[in-house]
């Protein structure tokens, strides 16, 4: 598995795990933190770096969008 294959594969699970759950991964869990979280955060320093090329550069910010309309949602409820 390329790592190309790999960061889609993750960006997918990632997604997936939003649009299922209408909301963002949550810190307090330790499965979504490991999982879900730390990809999250490491690509948003990418990011902000500006070391995150395309096409990876468009889909991560469609991901951003995507948590933005879930951002605050209570998982518990």
């Amino acid at each position: 598995m390329t790592q190309d294959e790999r960061w889609l594969a993750r960006y997918n699970e990632v997604k997936d795990f939003i649009e299922t759950k209408h909301r963002n991964p949550s810190k307090h869990d330790a499965e979504e933190r490991g999982r879900y979280l730390n990809w999250l955060k490491h690509q948003r320093k990418q990011l902000n770096a500006g070391e995150l090329k395309e096409p990876r550069l468009s889909m991560f910010r469609e991901l951003l969008a995507l948590m933005e309309e879930n951002r605050r949602v209570n998982q518990w409820g």
